[in-house]
């Protein structure tokens, strides 16, 4: 009688197994047979989700946005009225929220390898663009959504230019994310988090003033 395979957790395998082979060699030097073997399984059962290094580079970055996607919507979720709490704890969880694109740990700097790897390889390869775009109008997307309900809520300071201050804050984002992968003995999670949290102060109204009461 055939063996039945979970499609989802099946995928699930397959992208983990992928993940780890790309951060020990790269998403360029990544293989069919390195992904097959990391993964335990045979190459035919693998080119059910690529059949070309194209086609893997592709389903690494979909998979890490998919991946990324879903957190962040269990990470809202979670939050739920962000108006219900006191400025200094909406502060704190916008910036757990953002901090869910950082390399803050295993799986986390895996999806910033994956993210790194193929952006690079977009740069030269028009038949990336399209992914790398979403990721970076996505990053911009959540950035203007969180400053957005800040300052609706009072949390930030009067006549703030959003625009700018979304630039500024997806900048540093990935400043945080490259620095952390490349030199993690320099640039700690907590340093990553103790940062975004300090920007995030920085757009709020000095303490003692009437718009810092709440």
């Amino acid at each position: 009688m055939p063996k039945h395979v979970d499609p989802d957790a099946r995928r699930r395998h397959v992208v983990d197994a992928l993940f780890r082979v790309v951060v020990r060699e790269g998403l360029h030097r990544t293989s069919l047979r390195a992904v097959a073997d990391e993964a335990q399984l045979n190459i035919g059962s693998l080119r059910h989700y690529f059949a070309s290094q194209q086609d893997l580079m592709r389903f690494a970055m979909q998979s890490m946005l998919d991946r990324v996607g879903g957190r962040l919507l269990e990470h809202v979720e979670r939050i739920g009225d962000l108006g219900s709490h006191p400025r200094a704890e909406q502060l704190r969880l916008a910036a757990g929220l953002l901090a869910e694109l950082l390399p803050l740990d295993e799986q986390r700097r895996a999806e910033v390898i994956v993210f790194l790897d193929f952006n690079t390889a977009a740069r030269t390869n028009p038949a990336f663009g399209d992914l790398s775009r979403q990721a970076a109008e996505g990053t911009r997307s959540l950035i203007r959504r969180v400053l957005t309900r800040l300052h609706s809520e009072g949390t930030l300071r009067p006549g703030l230019d959003l625009d700018i201050d979304i630039e500024r804050l997806t900048a540093l984002l990935d400043g945080l994310s490259l620095s952390a992968v490349l030199h993690p003995e320099i640039l700690s999670p907590r340093v990553c988090t103790d940062v975004l949290l300090a920007h995030l102060g920085e757009l709020s109204p000095p303490t003692g003033t009437p718009d810092s009461a709440r």
